[in-house]
């Protein structure tokens, strides 16, 4: 039994070593142009560098998935100020989506919806092999093109000298080989129990989309006014 736990701790030491040394260090420099843009919220930089992508031509429309339920389009416009036309006209945005998992089950449903077949992914670098990993098991069909956000609150080159960095990297590289074992065991990530298991809640809120975000609570309050006292 110790050889097998020696073994399994060798393995996932030698795996963490090939995950954070393999991050990309840069943002493409070179960007392909796809059928559509979608990002995965968790900065505000993932945000507005999607925001640039779209008007610079790299995809007809972009997905803002997972985004809190309190912020709505005036909120990301004012965070983007030269892009409110774009915002008004080419972006929707996913309340749904409560985790990884969750964001490639309502991309897939935006993707089918538009008949989109290749997507342009943009989150951090640290998140991407994980993130990329989940659209791909759930939409095997479409193109995935990987485009990671680089920035200065975690410089993934110092993974192994940089304490901070590695309380970020270690458990990222968990739930990827937690994403990589699901994948393999379930076909669907829509009907997995284990995503239940593992995220402690169903990836995907079971609200309809007209049920959240500030426009569905702005008519909730209007209507309470309107209700005979």
């Amino acid at each position: 039994m110790l050889a097998v736990g020696l073994a399994l701790i060798a393995g996932f030491v030698i795996g963490y070593v090939r995950f954070a040394s393999g991050l990309e260090p840069r943002e493409p420099v070179s960007v392909p142009r796809t059928d559509a843009i979608v990002v995965v919220t968790g900065g505000s930089q993932r945000i507005g560098d999607a925001i640039g992508l779209l008007g610079a031509d790299r995809g007809s429309r972009l997905l803002i998935s997972g985004v809190n339920e309190k912020t709505g389009r005036e909120e990301l416009a004012k965070l983007n100020p030269s892009s409110r036309e774009l915002l008004a006209c080419c972006v929707d945005l996913d309340y749904r989506a409560r985790n990884t998992i969750g964001n490639a089950i309502e991309t897939r449903r935006w993707v089918r919806q538009h008949g989109f077949r290749s997507l342009l992914l943009v989150t951090s670098n640290y998140h991407m092999p994980r993130t990329a990993a989940e659209f791909r098991h759930a939409m095997p069909g479409v193109r995935i093109v990987p485009h990671p956000v680089v920035t200065e609150q975690i410089d993934t080159s110092g993974w192994w000298n940089e304490w901070r960095t590695a309380k970020v990297l270690v458990p990222e590289y968990a739930k990827y080989l937690a994403s990589k074992l699901r994948s393999a065991l379930e076909d669907d990530p829509e009907t997995s129990r284990l995503s239940v298991i593992v995220g402690g809640r169903k990836p995907v809120s079971p609200k309809p989309p007209d049920a959240l975000g500030p426009a569905h609570e702005k008519r909730s309050r209007a209507e309470a006014g309107q209700r005979p006292g």
